[in-house]
């Protein structure tokens, strides 16, 4: 397996505190889909989304990916919440390294993203009833999709780190790969 760590989840689940933490522990760089994707599409997720649509952004993220399967070693990887919803890229994340789903309930997921006029798929009313649908779709793909899961409810950013380092070094030494896990 390659030496990254790739970290999916839903939106405000903490993949960019925690990614960012965990590179600097590890002394590894840390990327974020979203960001790659901004810096090379010249424009924001927002204004990608409004102006092309959902699923074209979803195509800039497979091409990203398959970009960074050849490049990308000793990095911590930040994926953007629907990233793995499409089962190619559920592959591609695989490829890259140690998958973790960082997993957050409903309402740490709601008390985190409260206010966040960030999030295109969160605009308008219903914040709480969106967050309910998606997470009932995207959980059953996130699991599918890691090689484990960490729970990020009241847990500091070193505790979730320390977590995911444990599974990290239980596949480094599994000579197949690692079974699925929840710490």
């Amino acid at each position: 397996m390659k030496h990254n760590i790739i970290l999916v989840g839903y939106m405000g689940s903490g993949k960019t505190c925690v990614g960012e933490y965990l590179a600097k522990r590890l002394s590894y760089q840390f990327q974020d889909t979203d960001q790659l994707i901004e810096k090379k599409a010249g424009d924001t997720i927002n204004n990608i989304f409004a102006s092309c649509g959902e699923e074209y952004f979803r195509d800039l993220e497979t091409g990203l990916l398959k970009e960074l399967v050849p490049l990308l070693t000793h990095t911590v990887l930040s994926t953007g919440g629907g990233m793995p919803l499409r089962k190619e890229n559920g592959a591609l994340l695989r490829e890259l390294g140690l998958v973790v789903f960082l997993k957050a309930s409903k309402e740490t997921t709601l008390d985190r993203l409260r206010g966040d006029a960030s999030r295109p798929l969160l605009q308008g009313d219903g914040l709480e009833e969106k967050v309910e649908n998606m997470l009932g779709l995207r959980l059953p793909v996130y699991e599918n999709t890691a090689h484990g899961t960490v729970v990020t409810d009241g847990r500091t950013i070193e505790e979730i780190a320390n977590s995911i380092m444990e599974l990290y070094e239980d596949v480094k030494e599994a000579p197949t790969g690692a079974e699925r896990r929840q710490a």
